[in-house]
C-alpha cells in the first residue's frame, strides 16, 4: 500500500487536541467529522502517527486550510522507488502519461479503496436499502455525484469495490487502461481527486520527480479524451434515463469499444 504516514509526536498531538478544543468538539464529534474512529481519533492525541490520506479528513474535522507544514515531513528519499512497486503502479500510464499519472491511480486507488471499505462496513450494518446520503460520515457521499446519490447503496458499493479492482489488476499487469464505461471512467476521476491532495502533501516525490511538465488535475481527461464526466456528472445537468452518462448505463460498455 502506498499510504505513507506522518510521524506522530507530542507537539503535533498539542496542535491537534488544542484546535479540537477550541471548537468546542468532542473526540467522538471530531472524529466523525473526520471520518476516523473515536480510538484513531484519541491515538492522533496521544502522538500515534497518521497515514496521509486521513490528514484531509483532520482538516475537515479542525477547519484548517491545510495540514501543519512542519509536521507534514513524512515520506523518505526512496520512497518514489517504493512507490514503483506498488501492486497498482500502471506502466501503461507511466509510459503514456507520465509517472504522476501512475502515482496518481495508484495512490487515489488505495485511498478509494479504503473509502469504499469503511462504507461497505457501515452500510452492512444498516436495512437492506440504506444508501450512503444516510450514513453520518462518508467521504463517497461528498465525492459521487448528487443525482443519484439513493443508487449508492451496498450492492453499488460493492460494484464500485469489484470495478476498481479489475482495474487495479489491469495496472499491475501493465496493459491498456483506457475507460470503456462510466464507471471507469468515475474510479479514475474520484482516485485523481485524491491523489492530488496525498501529493499536495508530499513534497518528497515531486522533488524525486524533477520539473516533471505535468498536470496532475488534468492527465485523466487526456485519457478520457473529452471532460464529459464533468460536463454530465459535476455541472448540475439533470440527467434522463436514455442519457449515456446516467446511472443506468453505468456499467455499459461504450467508449472506446469497437461496434
Amino acid at each position: 500500500m502506498a499510504n505513507k504516514c506522518i510521524q506522530g509526536n507530542e507537539s503535533l498531538a498539542k496542535k491537534i487536541k488544542f484546535r479540537r478544543n477550541e471548537l468546542h468538539l468532542t473526540i467522538e464529534e471530531a472524529a466523525i467529522r473526520a471520518g476516523v474512529g473515536s480510538k484513531t481519533w484519541s491515538r492522533y492525541e496521544a502522538g500515534g502517527s497518521i497515514r496521509l490520506d486521513k490528514c484531509k479528513g483532520i482538516c475537515k474535522a479542525l477547519n484548517w486550510n491545510k495540514f501543519p507544514d512542519d509536521e507534514a515531513s513524512n515520506d523518505s528519499k526512496d520512497s518514489f522507488k517504493d512507490l514503483k512497486k506498488h501492486d497498482a503502479w500502471s506502466k501503461f500510464l507511466e509510459i503514456n502519461y507520465g509517472a504522476k499519472a501512475a502515482i496518481a491511480f495508484a495512490v487515489g486507488s488505495d485511498i478509494i479503496s479504503d473509502q469504499i471499505e469503511e462504507d461497505l462496513q457501515e452500510l452492512s450494518l444498516r436495512p437492506k436499502g440504506t444508501h450512503i446520503g444516510e450514513l453520518s460520515m462518508s467521504w463517497l457521499k461528498e465525492s459521487l455525484p448528487k443525482q443519484f446519490l439513493t443508487k449508492y447503496n451496498y450492492e453499488f458499493l460493492y460494484l464500485l469495490k469489484c470495478t476498481l479492482n479489475k482495474m487495479r489488476l489491469r495496472a499491475k499487469n501493465g496493459v491498456s487502461m483506457i475507460a470503456h464505461s462510466v464507471i471507469e471512467e468515475l474510479l479514475f476521476y474520484l482516485c485523481n481527486e485524491e491523489a492530488v491532495v496525498w501529493l499536495e502533501m508530499n513534497e518528497s516525490i515531486n522533488e524525486s520527480l524533477g520539473n516533471e511538465d505535468f498536470d496532475i488535475q488534468n492527465w485523466i481527461f487526456e485519457l478520457f479524451d473529452d471532460v464529459d464526466i464533468l460536463t454530465n456528472l459535476y455541472n448540475n445537468v439533470y440527467l434522463d434515463s436514455e442519457h449515456s452518462y446516467h446511472f443506468s448505463h453505468w456499467e455499459d460498455c461504450q467508449f472506446y469499444v469497437d461496434r
